[in-house]
């Protein structure tokens, strides 16, 4: 099939996007990457009267440290994310999850606002941000505000963006010495979207106490969901096989998979387990390098 016709615009600044919003309310469309957008269009799963296109603006595409935070523009594409020496160095999760999104094509045009603003949990930047304690910076007529990772996402496909916004900015705090992270993701052929798939990152002290936790799950949750009870599970233990299957059970019980043609729920929950296992690990390993 093919889309339904549309108005297509194209804003050279921020402000003439927004402005455009309020003209056309709710059948306007923001278009970014476009890789989850099109295909809806082309289904009519999705008709709107107009796409807005914002590309063409200035400024939306970097990746910076600055006050204790690294900042990620909403228009920065895949493939920065996964060439980022500052990214590698400071969250090497970043180059876990890159490289399991879609293929080389994607990943050259997809963007990270745009992966985050659709909403879907099967995407796997949600579990990622939710894992890193992230803050969504969206940018309306009043201008910029923002919206803690926990309290984006709250149904199906729907995201706290307001009438009128643009999600602008992604950022995260830097975590301090001895903090792993790691990302993996359970699919059925390479690029496909995940049976399951956990996002973990640790912050261990010299001791080998766990200092702070952080586990975001993909498609196992209508929304993307963070596994609160497995991290209270690590804060403040020594990190053990006991405290590490404690939560890995915890995330297999939380967690709400729907049996589809990418396995059973029992088989989705099983998988939970494992990786939660797997990437605490892995977070831990980095934790001491």
């Amino acid at each position: 099939m093919i889309p339904q016709s549309f108005q297509y615009e194209s804003p050279g600044t921020l402000e003439e996007a927004i402005q455009l919003l309020h003209q056309y309310g709710d059948e306007a469309k923001i278009l970014s990457g476009g890789h989850s957008l099109i295909p809806m269009m082309k289904l009519r799963f999705a008709t709107p009267e107009a796409l807005i296109d914002i590309n063409n603006i200035p400024g939306l595409s970097y990746i910076r440290e600055e006050g204790g935070k690294i900042k990620i523009g909403a228009l920065t594409r895949e493939v920065d994310l996964e060439r980022s020496e500052t990214l590698a160095k400071i969250f090497p999760i970043f180059r876990d999850a890159t490289k399991l999104i879609a293929d080389p094509q994607v990943r050259n045009m997809g963007t990270i606002g745009g992966n985050l603003a659709h909403g879907d949990a099967a995407n796997d930047h949600p579990a990622v941000m939710m894992a890193l304690n992230a803050t969504i910076v969206a940018t309306g007529a009043d201008g910029p505000r923002e919206i803690p990772i926990d309290e984006f996402f709250y149904g199906f496909y729907m995201t706290a963006l307001q009438h009128g916004e643009i999600l602008t900015e992604i950022q995260i705090p830097v975590p301090p010495a001895g903090t792993g992270s790691a990302y993996h993701k359970l699919e059925r052929k390479v690029g496909d979207y995940a049976t399951a798939g956990v996002a973990v990152q640790l912050t261990l002290g010299d001791d080998g106490m766990v200092k702070a936790a952080g586990i975001g799950l993909t498609n196992v949750n209508p929304t993307p969901m963070r596994a609160g009870r497995s991290e209270a599970a690590l804060i403040g233990k020594p990190l053990s096989e006991e405290s590490i299957d404690e939560a890995a059970r915890l995330a297999s019980e939380d967690c709400s998979p729907s049996s589809d043609l990418r396995g059973s729920e029992e088989y989705k929950r099983a998988m939970v387990a494992v990786l939660v296992k797997r990437m605490i690990h892995e977070a831990a390993n980095k934790a001491r390098q």
